[in-house]
């Protein structure tokens, strides 16, 4: 910022140009109490103080020798202060804007400070840093602040446990970390052990719920995390690899993880709890596509490439398929003895497989668009497939028939699908941000659509039950969403616009909407 001005949020009146960096500004506050002030801070290493209103500049500190991230006004508006990449937090005079007092440099902090934030009562300060640790400062009456607590990241130590936000509310202390966990301890039990909160900071590209009692969720997203979620808890940790790598096909079972990323290989992981083993690493030769594993038969595992599929069994690659044809999804059969392979032409090819070979038994033709997802169905008796031109299919394995058509409610292509654990229910996700449910032996018209699930477009579904959907997208986050009625109207169009119409008793919800086949976020925040 070289220069900007202020305005009233009501009338839009100009109170205030703001002149004195050079660089870009990182920070600036309000002062909360008359006579007003505000103070700004940026990459210039300078602290500017301006008077009004109308706001002009009055003066500027250079007391810094590196980059000043965060400036704070106290609750009680007598002092303000700044802190910096230097490791050091300098105190001012909240009406004149003169220096006071300095944070001691003793038990200070070891890295870059990167935030501040006041005690309610303003006679401490809170700090944050690269050094991965919290600081209570007391802020004594010659203005100086001394160190009362150190607050050690309670994470593996790594980069992405820097401490890069905080904030003191009421009794609650609250730091964020780089990699996106939130700390909550008590500013009255500081020995305590805080509380975690976390998630994904990249798309969540992929998910799945494995039958465990309690049952848990593994969810994967772009940049190689992989977490575990668990059903009534929430979040349950970080699945810790030695290899961490990109992730773009994601399978697992109860005691394996099967995935590829973006350099042509494919890892295989020992599940232990919140620990993988040692991976198994299988180079496929070209970029995976898609990965079909045969959940009764984990060891063997399908992968596509553009121009065919390559067949694993263990972490040996058995046989490298060329199809003739351009790949672009697949799929494995529970019990391991027949594949799906879906292609850009819009063709499902139904292969058998004997030992490790595969034998074309049938083409299916419905979609006018690439193939994007194919999934049976867990009592293996249908197939749902969907397409980048926005449909979707349901067919019956023996048969080989559609047996439900006309889904075609999406307005973008269709990134992934889900079924029921009774397989009465298909779930499909988009880019066009919606999720939409079908029963299958109701028509398609009968949909249950929740609209906007996902800002930037849906990427992972799954089942909880037959009644709970958990989804996840391109806005990093995962959601729960609850059928209010199982059985859907052939009458009613169910849409859904994703903002639960819905009142909170003690964390769970109760319904304040009327009618069939209405779908609400589950709104326990543990698992958002």
């Amino acid at each position: 910022m070289e220069k900007s001005i202020m305005q009233w949020w009501d009338s839009g009146s100009n109170v205030g140009d703001f002149d004195g960096h050079s660089r870009r500004a990182l920070s600036c506050a309000f002062k909360p109490t008359r006579p007003f002030r505000i103070v700004t801070c940026g990459e210039d290493f300078l602290v500017n103080f301006y008077e009004g209103p109308p706001f002009k500049f009055k003066l500027s500190h250079r007391d810094h020798s590196n980059f000043v991230n965060c400036v704070r006004f106290s609750p009680d508006g007598n002092r303000f202060i700044s802190v910096s990449s230097d490791k050091k937090g300098i105190l001012y005079d909240a009406k004149t804007g003169d220096k006071i007092g300095e944070l001691s440099s003793e038990d200070g902090h070891k890295g870059s400070i990167y935030a501040v934030s006041w005690s309610p009562d303003s006679m401490q300060v809170l700090t944050v840093s690269a050094d991965k640790s919290a600081k209570l400062w007391d802020i004594s009456e010659d203005n100086n602040g001394v160190v009362k607590k150190t607050l050690t990241c309670p994470g593996s130590g790594g980069v992405d446990d820097m401490l890069v936000g905080c904030l003191w509310q009421n009794d609650h202390i609250v730091t964020v970390s780089l990699g996106g966990t939130i700390y909550l301890y008590s500013a009255s039990d500081l020995d305590k052990a805080p509380i975690e909160f976390s998630g994904h900071i990249k798309n969540v590209s992929s998910l799945i719920v494995l039958k465990s009692e309690p049952k848990f969720i593994l969810s994967s997203s772009y940049d190689g995390v992989i977490l575990k979620w668990v059903q009534g808890i929430g979040y349950s940790g970080k699945l810790e690899r030695k290899v961490v790598s990109q992730i773009k096909c994601f399978a697992a079972v109860e005691e394996e993880i099967v995935s590829s990323g973006f350099d042509n290989k494919v890892w295989r992981f020992s599940l232990h709890g919140d620990q993988c083993g040692d991976g198994d690493c299988i180079d496929v030769g070209n970029q995976p596509k898609d990965l079909g594993l045969a959940l009764l038969s984990p060891d063997l595992a399908l992968v596509s490439v553009d121009t065919g599929v390559v067949l694993l069994r263990g972490s040996k690659v058995v046989s490298t398929i060329q199809l003739g044809f351009t790949v672009t999804a697949c799929s494995v059969s529970p019990n391991g003895t027949e594949a799906i392979v879906g292609g850009e032409d819009g063709k499902l090819h139904v292969y058998s497989i004997t030992g490790d070979t595969l034998k074309e038994e049938a083409v299916l033709e419905k979609h006018r668009g690439p193939i994007t997802v194919i999934r049976y169905s867990p009592d293996v008796s249908m197939i749902a497939s969907a397409d980048a031109n926005r449909e979707a299919v349901v067919w019956d394995c023996a048969s080989r028939e559609v047996k439900l058509k006309n889904m075609l409610f999406h307005t973008a292509r269709i990134n992934c699908l889900a079924w029921s654990p009774n397989s009465s229910m298909v779930a499909t996700g988009s880019l066009d941000t919606c999720v939409i449910v079908y029963e299958v032996e109701k028509p398609a018209a009968s949909r249950m659509t929740v609209k906007g699930a996902h800002l930037g477009g849906v990427y992972g579904l799954a089942f909880i039950d037959d009644n709970t959907v958990v989804s996840s997208g391109e806005d990093a986050c995962i959601r729960l969403w609850k059928g209010s009625n199982v059985s859907l109207s052939d009458s009613v169009d169910n849409d859904y616009d994703g903002l639960p119409d819905t009142t909170i008793v003690n964390g769970t919800c109760e319904e304040m909407v009327s009618g069939l086949g209405v779908l609400h976020l589950l709104e326990d925040q543990k698992l958002l």
